[in-house]
């Protein structure tokens, strides 16, 4: 009865959207009707609203119903879909203030003498405007009332015009800022963290043990990565739309002839191309350059947006009179003005210590007033001007509750769906396919398209990545990064704008293009483009670092950057260093040798050793290191017979498993009906037969596990524990090799440190004689905590304290001054000898130490800097760009 439900809910949903209904209700309104049916039908038939469940119940639904509600509108985490409306206002306010249409004019102009050229401009100027505006409908019809009327006076061909401007049009979707990557970053998030418990599950399963390293767990994503990780694919998408014009026009002269400028190129014609090109360009790099250089979040940068275009809109429709300019030359200054004080003065209200700090703080505060003065006159020319501040309010709303009410539908359908079972049968659909992880893929990117044919990008992300998105981040085989899953997602949901019957770019061009243009030539004018995008789409999956290398570098170069022991990290740091130790190896051992033969005279016994132990474990890194290459080389030298048979005994794992849940589920349901229904004899005995079925089922399968599984599993694991030990070893002897080097430095400086302290640390005699017991401890504790900073200074500050205690009254204590007198007496002797020792070999050794943890600091001392130093980050995010199969593990 389950799949009936389920089959009910689908055609449901699929008849709503048929007939026209809206989308914000038909999604909802299917999944409400179809659980309250079979809640109505098992409590009529069965006595209970939840025996039609495949899981959970009506109770349930409602409960998850409430979770996602609350989840999208009160969730304070949960706040990157503020940032939907903020891109939504700055896109329809630059498209209703012309300067998207000054923008494709001027480029047109540009562009138009070479062959081809028109098309070119209005790809380029579809980029721009993707990468301002993000609205699709906005888009295409703005560039089918401008360019299509000019492409076709100029002889270009209906198809290759139409499907020109239909193809950039929906650009927006991909390059950021885009509300589809907004979207399916908030998915997404969701869908990692059911990825992540059911590898957990996973590893458990197959290694027995609780805790999976960190370094398999799965890679999540955020608004902030998706923009990234879709920049250079967006840039793929339009070179490969730019090309294909080009090379059609080549071979074809007739389909897109030059179209000749009738003006001249002079100093007017630059300051007008200045004027359309700047302004957007400087829009798109405040608005994703902050974003990727980490000095503002996604919605942060969405409010920047948001006002630079209403900045942008204040001097266009004032265009033509008097002081047009003056509410954004304003901003400008102000901003400049604001940025020079902030990188001259300490500018923080709360941290005013100087007249010079109170003197930023001033300028600054005059500069913000400035800058919100021309925000506001920019305001209050749209909202005079045609209206325009009303218009793109009244439609940032539309689309903003649109989108709001789809994603809580959209919820509610998934919901629905778990609740009888079809994701179970995705999953066991997806994981019966031969081939792994790419069938899987392949299949779920090929249904993503054909929905596209039928549904919009927004119905697709809401509702098919939360069923499939945890299935395929979930398995090990790729191991593929959420913002990569995302952005393949991204360029398939595009094609859903273009493909015939009911892509929405063709509705939105068929609107304003004339008669003339037949609706069959604007199909044949997508056709290519549509192919472009499928030929885009592979070349980004078969190239992953496209998607993931951008965010990975912002990610290790930021403030932020994770520490370079970062167990995600470490092979590829590995990697690097077997590099560094190929081609600076002998340099590097040269550093050590010389390093052992420092003289150790004066140093401390046990500091001497640690030092001395430290170089030994330095000189034996390049060989620990090729431990853990020849480890990893028997593992793959053992994996290949090993693979098919552990994939062969996984799938019948996971079969039994779909067993065991289904034997739980027929027991529930067998016991509710002896229970409730004891007269169902027809019912009782069929799910008994059901359980002798899955109880066959079960044996079989059991049996079909090759007798050799457990000898060949104990076999590799025992290889891949040796790699884990080799590692493990590596890491703590580099660490070991590194560390003591370091305090050793830290030492050698502190003798100055302890010098300059002696004088303080002997005017606490006066205070023992003359202090009352408060101010006394106030003052010896001041000097313990300052001689506490200096490395290795503890026998000092321990005899500084034993002074202190002396001094103290209170209980059977009485204050012995002459005591604690001789106590800080040993710990000025202590001190003395430090710094003698420290300063004499500070002398003869510091500059060879600080020499010898330069040379090794980006090898053996890497996993202890703060941070990874820039080419090494760099080497780091090319190396983990790509896809690492970890299912070995599992």
């Amino acid at each position: 009865m389950e799949l009936f439900f389920l089959l009910l809910l689908i055609v449901l949903m699929a008849g709503a959207l048929a007939s026209g209904f809206p989308v914000a209700f038909s999604l909802p309104g299917s999944a409400i009707l179809t659980v309250a049916i079979a809640a109505l039908t098992g409590y009529l038939l069965e006595g209970s609203p939840d025996v039609y469940f495949y899981q959970g119940g009506a109770s349930n639904w409602l409960s998850a119903g409430v979770t996602n509600f609350r989840g999208v509108y009160w969730e304070v985490e949960r706040d990157t879909l503020i940032a939907i409306p903020l891109f939504v206002f700055m896109g329809i306010m630059l498209q209703r203030s012309k300067i998207a249409e000054d923008l494709l004019i001027t480029m047109a102009q540009l562009f138009g003498p070479v062959r081809g050229g028109l098309g070119i401009a209005v790809v380029f100027v579809g980029a721009l405007l993707a990468a301002t505006t993000g609205i699709v409908g906005a888009t295409v019809v703005a560039m089918g009332l401008i360019s299509l009327p000019a492409m076709m006076r100029n002889n270009y061909a209906n198809w290759l015009s139409t499907g020109t401007i239909a193809a950039s049009g929906t650009l927006g979707q991909i390059i950021p800022p885009s509300i589809v990557l907004i979207i399916l970053a908030d998915q997404l998030s969701n869908a990692v963290d059911q990825a992540g418990t059911a590898r957990q599950a996973m590893y458990k399963q197959a290694t027995g043990e609780f805790s999976m390293p960190s370094d398999f767990g799965v890679v999540s994503t955020s608004a902030g990565d998706m923009f990234m990780g879709a920049m250079l694919p967006g840039l793929v998408l339009v070179a490969v739309y730019m090309v294909f014009i080009l090379v059609v026009a080549f071979l074809k002269k007739d389909i897109a002839p030059p179209v000749p400028f009738e003006g001249k190129y002079d100093r007017k014609f630059l300051a007008k191309i200045l004027l359309a090109l700047v302004p957007p360009l400087t829009l798109i790099f405040v608005v994703l350059g902050s974003i990727i250089t980490g000095i503002a979040t996604v919605n942060q940068a969405g409010a920047v947006g948001a006002v630079g275009a209403m900045v942008m809109a204040g001097y266009r429709l004032y265009e033509g009179r008097p002081r047009a300019y003056w509410p954004a030359i304003l901003a400008s200054v102000s901003i400049a003005a604001t940025l020079v004080i902030t990188s001259v003065f300490h500018v923080n209200i709360k941290a005013i210590h100087s007249n010079s700090d109170l003197i930023g703080v001033i300028l600054a505060s005059i500069t913000t007033v400035l800058f919100l003065i021309a925000v506001v006159w920019s305001g209050w020319r749209t909202f005079k001007i045609d209206n325009t501040m009303r218009g793109v309010l009244i439609e940032t709303a539309k689309t903003t509750s649109l989108v709001f009410i789809i994603l809580l539908g959209a919820a509610m359908l998934t919901a629905a769906f778990r609740g009888f079972g079809g994701e179970e049968l995705v999953k066991e659909f997806l994981h019966g396919l031969p081939g792994g992880f790419w069938t899987q893929f392949i299949i779920v990117m090929a249904v993503i398209f054909i929905l596209g044919f039928f549904l919009d990008f927004i119905e697709i992300a809401v509702v098919v990545v939360p069923i499939v998105a945890p299935i395929l981040l979930a398995d090990p085989t790729a191991n593929v990064t959420a913002v990569w899953l995302g952005v393949m997602i991204g360029l398939n949901i595009q094609t859903s704008f273009l493909t015939p019957p009911f892509g929405f770019a063709l509705f939105y061009l068929r609107g304003v293009a004339p008669a003339v243009v037949k609706t069959v030539q604007m199909y044949k004018g997508v056709i290519p483009f549509i192919a472009l995008q499928l030929l885009a789409l592979i070349i980004v999956g078969a190239n992953p670092a496209l998607v993931n290398y951008l965010p990975l570098r912002m990610s290790l170069l930021s403030e932020t950057a994770p520490p370079p022991a970062n167990p995600r990290l470490q092979a590829c740091i590995e990697d690097y260093i077997s590099e560094e130790f190929a081609e600076n190896g002998d340099a590097i051992q040269s550093a050590i040798a010389s390093a052992q033969n420092w003289d150790m005279t004066g140093v401390p016994k046990d500091v001497a050793k640690g030092v001395q132990d430290a170089l030994k474990l330095a000189a034996e890194a390049p060989a620990s290191l090729a431990e853990v290459r020849a480890a990893e080389e028997a593992i793959d030298a053992a994996a290949p017979a090993y693979r098919p048979l552990q994939q062969r005994v996984r799938a019948l794992e996971r079969q039994l498993n779909d067993n065991t849940e289904t034997t739980d589920l027929t027991k529930q349901r067998l016991s509710r009906l002896e229970r409730n229904s004891p007269d169902d004899e027809s019912g009782i005995a069929k799910a008994k037969a059901q359980l002798e079925e899955l109880a066959a089922e079960r044996a079989a399968l059991t049996a079909a596990i090759p007798a050799e599984w457990k000898d060949a599993q104990a076999a590799f694991k025992k290889v891949l524990l040796e790699e884990k030990k080799a590692s493990g070893t590596y890491r703590r002897n580099v660490d070991s090799a590194y560390e003591p080097i370091v305090v050793f430095a830290r030492i050698l400086r502190g003798g100055e440190q302890l010098s300059a302290l002696r004088s303080d640390v002997a005017g606490l005699e006066n205070v023992i004689r003359t202090a009352e017991p408060d101010p006394l401890e106030e003052a010896f504790k001041d000097i313990e905590s300052r001689v506490g900073e200096v490395e290795s200074a503890g026998d000092i500050r321990s005899a500084l304290s034993k002074a202190r205690r002396a001094m103290r009254s209170g209980g059977s204590n009485v204050p012995n001054p002459d005591e604690a007198v001789r106590l800080l007496q040993e710990a000025l002797q202590t001190l003395d000898q430090e710094v003698a020792w420290r300063t004499e070999t500070a002398g003869r050794l510091l500059t060879d130490v600080e020499a010898y943890q330069a040379a090794i600091s980006n090898t053996i001392g890497l996993r202890q800097q703060e941070r990874l130093p820039r080419d090494v980050a760099l080497f780091v995010a090319s190396c983990n760009s790509g896809h690492r199969d970890i299912s070995l593990h599992f």
